[in-house]
């Protein structure tokens, strides 16, 4: 293995090393990749620079077909990558080849040429908003599994409610109480009430849908759970051309909301909730985390969607 392999310049590096538990895994990552390598006889390239959270890096098998490999730090949001996946099939999402639970490690089809929808500003936000839903709709059509190691949308929202409400006692001027209690409402109830459940992707977001050769566009690093498919659309829609920078967000807000329901045959007004219900969860999130002027700037955000919603 060379050094080329792990450059310390590495977002994971930085994010996992900030940590004793993290800093413990990364000694481990050499070794677990020479494992891997060696079982599924892989020539490997210089790793991505992206992922703050996993070590992926293009490389092709024995016959030259392209792949990629991917180690994830052991975390709770990776566990279930791999199952949904495959419960996907290909279907609006890269097909997953093998797959070593205990190491957290993927090999996948690679995408190409692998630029994010995100990037392609020569589309208008309404076609990149499209695509997008043309993908949550392939993905929502897997068979939901009456027994999986997925979570539960409804679990995860409630942890993160109570925690949520937790950190209401620190709140800074700039935090509306009324705005943030919505906001953790809609997160306890949002997925008790959903009219259906599908395998949500859980990371929707304008960088993990990227090109590819064989569908136009596939969906890459899933968060996966069971629950409300009205989760999903929240990061891609507060991404594509970022609508808070807008003269008018509202009206620019609206006509996507309504641009994504029709789409994907969901009620506008759940799409915003569900986008309350994040930015509420990540303002406090942001907050707890040191970064006050941070949190400010996601609030005022909340506050355009707690507009959307009306009383």
């Amino acid at each position: 293995m060379t050094a080329e392999l792990f450059p310390s310049t590495l977002p994971v590096v930085a994010t996992i090393g900030s940590t004793e538990e993290g800093r413990a895994w990364l000694s481990r990552l050499p070794a677990i990749v020479a494992e891997l390598r060696g079982r599924w006889s892989l020539r490997l390239e210089a790793p991505f620079r992206t992922g703050s959270c996993s070590w992926v890096a293009p490389a092709r098998l024995p016959g030259g077909t392209p792949v990629v490999l991917k180690v994830s730090w052991p975390h709770r949001e990776a566990a279930g990558e791999a199952e949904a996946l495959r419960l996907w099939d290909g279907n609006g999402a890269v097909h997953v080849l093998n797959h070593d639970r205990e190491h957290q490690a993927l090999l996948l089809e690679r995408c190409e040429p692998g630029h994010p929808l995100g990037a392609v500003h020569h589309l208008s936000a309404r076609h990149r908003l499209e695509i997008g839903a043309r993908i949550l709709r392939e993905l929502w059509r897997a068979p939901v599994p009456g027994q999986s190691g997925l979570e539960h949308l409804g679990d995860v929202a409630a942890e993160w409610a109570d925690l949520a409400q937790e950190r209401v006692e620190h709140l800074r001027p700039g935090f509306d109480p009324a705005i943030v209690a919505h906001g953790i409402r809609l997160l306890r109830a949002l997925p008790s009430t959903a009219g259906r459940e599908v395998v949500v992707h859980g990371d929707f977001n304008s960088g993990n849908i990227v090109a590819a050769t064989r569908r136009p566009w596939l969906a890459i690093d899933a968060k996966p759970m069971i629950g409300d498919p009205g989760y999903d659309p929240w990061p891609l829609l507060e991404e594509i051309d970022d609508p808070f920078t807008h003269a008018d967000p509202h009206q620019v807000l609206t006509e996507r909301f309504a641009i994504m329901a029709d789409a994907l045959g969901e009620s506008a007004e759940r799409l915003q909730a569900w986008g309350l219900a994040r930015r509420v969860e990540t303002a406090l999130y942001v907050l707890a985390h040191g970064d006050p002027p941070g949190a400010a700037g996601v609030m005022r955000e909340a506050r355009v969607l707690a507009d959307l919603l009306g009383p």
